[in-house]
């Protein structure tokens, strides 16, 4: 199994930047993984949310294929603990699911299109953080959940 981050925008803070390539160098001993990372739109004072996240959207859906299980982290998605994590993941490679694609949107959401094409939505908290921290947590998430499922010992419980 493949798995995808889609994300709008670029981590620029530097310490964002090498917590999450110290993950995605950890993460290449068991998985495929490949980040892409949208353009975030330019000018956009004279769009409404509504236009900027139809914009945002057509971005994304141009990005994933009819075949992939795509994942919104979203805060209205569902809550794991980082062991429940690591058995939906195991659950979706066992299940055959070639391409697993979690997408983190700008920074007003998704718009409604790209809910209706979602599989699933994922929420890292309740709370709210930055995009860019976003993709450091859920990438070490993802780093942990696979340690769990290999009985290493980066995870204690």
């Amino acid at each position: 199994m493949k798995i995808t981050l889609l994300t709008v925008g670029k981590t620029e803070d530097a310490y964002l930047k090498e917590g999450i390539e110290k993950y995605i160098k950890r993460l290449k001993h068991y998985i495929k993984l490949d980040i892409i990372d949208l353009p975030e739109l330019k000018n956009t004072k004279a769009l409404t949310t509504d236009q900027q996240k139809i914009k945002e959207a057509e971005m994304i859906l141009k990005k994933i294929a009819n075949t992939d299980h795509v994942i919104l982290l979203d805060e209205k998605g569902m809550e794991f603990t980082s062991a429940k994590f690591s058995a939906y993941l195991d659950k979706k490679a066992i299940g055959s699911v070639q391409n697993l694609v979690f997408v983190i949107g700008g920074p007003y959401g998704f718009d409604q299109s790209v809910y209706d094409r979602a599989n699933d939505k994922l929420s890292l908290s309740r709370m709210t953080f930055s995009h860019q921290m976003v993709r450091l947590f859920f990438i070490e998430q993802l780093y942990r959940a696979y340690t769990i499922l290999k009985g290493e010992p980066y995870h204690h419980e």
